[in-house]
């Protein structure tokens, strides 16, 4: 009897401890998670400006409706979508790839682990601002046009044509972002048991089919995480085109984070702007729920 006692205090004091040390995580996520949703969502059917903030009027869903019939609202959502839909396979696939390389022993591993994830440490402004100069359209500044003049080709407008400039901004993000992603796929790959690459080897199996039939089973967990981390990032959208385009050329790079900016700090109708941030959040969790659903289904 003493025993079960002290049995169930014991799990008691862990229990009040775990409570304990989850009390600031649970206080942050709420201050600074919650509580601007919840302020987001009240602000959204006031007409409110920032630079009139005693100057509030309930206007109930007028907002909403507003947003319905917005045709730059319509354009930054195909824009997000158009972003997500190409940078996260793209991405990912170019993760695993670079993990795959990096997860051999051989001599100097190291430095191209470092090489391939130093972009990820670098500031998101910074690395906007070098590729918007190797983009340049100008041969005598853009890197890149000066290598296509060289080889003979005409200059690309990367950034000022509206059917090129989107591509350029999903490249670039591709390429800075996959560095993240590689080293969670080289835990997971480093983390599969060797023996079975060798019975698969022993079996007459070929480099393809140990991939397929290997690595891809002993990676969907990890794959669904990484899948769903760079589709909610890719949502985000906001530095690349801020920096690099401002949204242009004809809002082809107006994306519905820019787009939020633009309502609430540029032009000042921050109620609008919270309506609209209101309907891309919803718009973000049903996404992120529809392939977590389709991805266990997998």
């Amino acid at each position: 009897m003493a025993k079960t006692e002290q049995m169930s205090g014991r799990k008691r004091d862990e229990r009040i401890a775990g409570y304990v040390f989850s009390l600031p995580a649970v206080a942050l996520l709420i201050a600074f998670l919650v509580v601007p949703i919840i302020y987001t969502v009240y602000y959204s059917v006031f007409q409110y400006q920032v630079m009139r903030p005693n100057d509030i009027t309930f206007i109930g869903f007028e907002n909403y409706h507003k947003l319905i019939t917005d045709s730059d609202f319509w354009i930054s959502l195909k824009n997000t979508f158009y972003f997500t839909i190409i940078v996260v396979p793209v991405q990912c696939a170019l993760a695993l790839i670079l993990a795959m390389l990096v997860s051999k022993k051989f001599k100097g591993v190291a430095i191209f682990r470092t090489m391939y994830f130093s972009p990820q440490l670098t500031s998101m402004v910074v690395i906007a601002v070098l590729w918007t100069v190797l983009y340049n359209s100008n041969p005598n500044t853009g890197l890149i046009n000066a290598l296509l003049v060289n080889l003979g080709l005409e200059p690309i407008n990367f950034l000022t044509n509206e059917r090129t400039a989107m591509n350029s901004i999903i490249f670039m993000s591709a390429w800075q972002g996959a560095g993240y992603q590689m080293m969670i796929f080289l835990a997971g790959l480093q983390g599969i048991p060797r023996d079975q690459y060798e019975a698969a080897s022993v079996d007459g199996a070929t480099p393809w089919q140990q991939f397929w039939f290997v690595t891809i089973p002993n990676l969907k967990g990890t794959i669904k995480y990484v899948i769903m981390i760079t589709m909610i990032q890719a949502m985000k959208l906001f530095t690349q085109p801020y920096v690099m385009t401002q949204g242009g050329p004809r809002n082809s790079t107006k994306t519905m984070v820019y787009y939020i900016y633009t309502q609430g700090f540029q032009k000042g109708n921050f109620g609008y702007a919270c309506a609209v941030a209101a309907v891309f959040f919803v718009i973000v969790v049903a996404m992120s729920l529809i392939l977590q659903k389709i991805t266990s289904e997998e």
